[in-house]
């Protein structure tokens, strides 16, 4: 018995199959002609890539006529202007040296008056697909900074440097002046190197494949600024650093370091029972644990209105060799070389403060242990003195923006010992041209 219900449920359930076949046609022919239509713009590109490219037989003629003039114009270098100088009142004084230790190079920051400071030209490109270089010329002392390539390709979370360069070490060593929160390093970095850490050599790094950041590497030189008068000796490091997001406001990083080398004739000079100046050379094993740790906080990562900044480093050396002396004291004569030894620490904390956008506020302390001294022979002849350097500084700063700085410190300064001196430095830091982000 025919029911018209059922021939129209029927008729519905076909057109709408039609239907649908009808709208997967039309899917499927819109597919194909976006298809067709990605496919002519890459060849079409190809086609003009290909055009771009020069021809084998011209690149051999260029290359045997001599500079590719072309791409010697296209030669595009990152080239920044690093301007610093400052205004610094501190008492006038000959010489300047931290009680209890051993310079360890040449250090800057004592000079009195209106001065230029770590003005620098920086020069950085990527060399090819597989090597950038980078160059940093200290114009106001006329010398090298740094003379660097980096490998880019090498894979697997490597990176190969080599040339002259700021050791990895520590938190603020690799860190340039004009990015330093005061205008000079803390008593420690004084302490160890002079200033910083930086020597000719080569330095790998692994950078692991993990949500959690983990960089690992070693490093081989000259030993720079911790040879001594007898030229390059052999030094090695090695570090590890750690870090990460606590939540969308905080974030950290923490760092462990150590350093050996091998000083040759390393100058110095200590104070005799008389009181007279006694030089000493130094030859031996030097070796050094370092140990950092940064907390930062910005309100929902927007560090541009408010963050704040908390970092601490400290350090132990340990040192073993021989120490001749002589000089205007003639106490010492009698033992020109003996074996000596030292143990001494030393760190600094400090926190900045940006309270508003372009204003920040930083306070940072900073102590050295002189530790234990043994001149043998000489304990009677050479003082040791018992003292434990210290300094607190107090900085504020005005940004107008990210390529200029003016900071006004203060800082009480007891590195000396039996000496308290109060400084003031009015200093400006102005970048022209590139200027890359900084390192965390």
């Amino acid at each position: 018995m025919f029911k018209p219900s059922l021939f129209a449920c029927a008729l519905l359930a076909s057109a709408g199959t039609a239907q649908a076949n009808d709208d997967l046609a039309a899917i499927r022919q819109e597919i194909a002609e976006m298809k067709a239509g990605y496919e002519a713009r890459i060849a079409a590109l190809e086609a003009r890539l290909k055009q771009a490219e020069p021809h084998p037989a011209a690149t051999e003629t260029r290359h045997a006529a001599g500079p590719d003039r072309a791409n010697a114009a296209g030669f595009n270098p990152e080239v920044s202007l690093i301007l610093s100088g400052e205004y610094a009142r501190r008492d006038g004084r000959p010489e300047r040296a931290i009680t209890g230790f051993m310079p360890a190079g040449d250090s800057h920051g004592g000079e009195r008056g209106f001065n230029l400071r770590h003005t620098e030209l920086v020069v950085g490109a990527d060399v090819d697909p597989q090597f950038r270089g980078y160059a940093a010329f200290d114009l106001a002392d006329a010398a090298l900074e740094e003379a660097w390539f980096e490998s880019m390709a090498l894979g697997e979370g490597f990176s190969l440097k080599g040339g002259r360069f700021f050791s990895g070490l520590g938190y603020l060593n690799e860190r340039h002046p004009h990015a330093w929160d005061f205008a000079d390093t803390p008593l420690m970095y004084q302490a160890l190197f002079g200033e910083r850490f930086r020597q000719d050599g080569l330095q790998l790094k692994w950078l692991a494949p993990t949500e959690t950041y983990l960089a690992l590497g070693l490093e081989a030189g000259s030993g720079g600024n911790l040879a001594g008068a007898d030229g390059p000796v052999g030094a090695w490091s090695g570090f590890a650093k750690i870090g990460g997001d606590i939540d969308a406001s905080q974030s950290w990083r923490a760092g462990l370091a150590y350093l050996s080398a091998r000083p040759k004739a390393r100058a110095g000079h200590w104070e005799d029972a008389n009181g007279d100046e006694v030089t000493s050379v130094f030859t031996g094993d030097s070796r050094a644990w370092i140990a950092d740790f940064v907390w930062k906080w910005a309100p929902q990562g927007r560090a541009k209105e408010r963050n704040l900044t908390l970092q601490a480093e400290y350090f132990q050396r340990d040192e073993k060799g021989a120490l001749a002396c002589g000089g205007a004291g003639t106490l010492c004569a009698a033992e020109p070389s003996d074996r000596h030894g030292s143990r001494q620490s030393g760190w600094y904390a400090q926190g900045v403060y940006q309270f508003m956008p372009r204003w920040r506020t930083g306070l940072r302390y900073e102590r050295l242990d002189s530790g234990t001294l043994d001149f043998g022979a000489n304990n009677a002849v050479l003082d040791r003195p018992d003292y434990n350097p210290d300094k607190y500084s107090l900085m504020l700063d005005y940004s107008p923006s990210e390529f200029s700085r003016i900071r006004l410190q203060f800082a009480r300064d007891r590195s000396m010992q039996g000496i308290g001196e109060n400084q003031i430095t009015l200093q400006y830091v102005m970048s022209l041209g590139a200027h890359g982000a900084h390192l965390f």
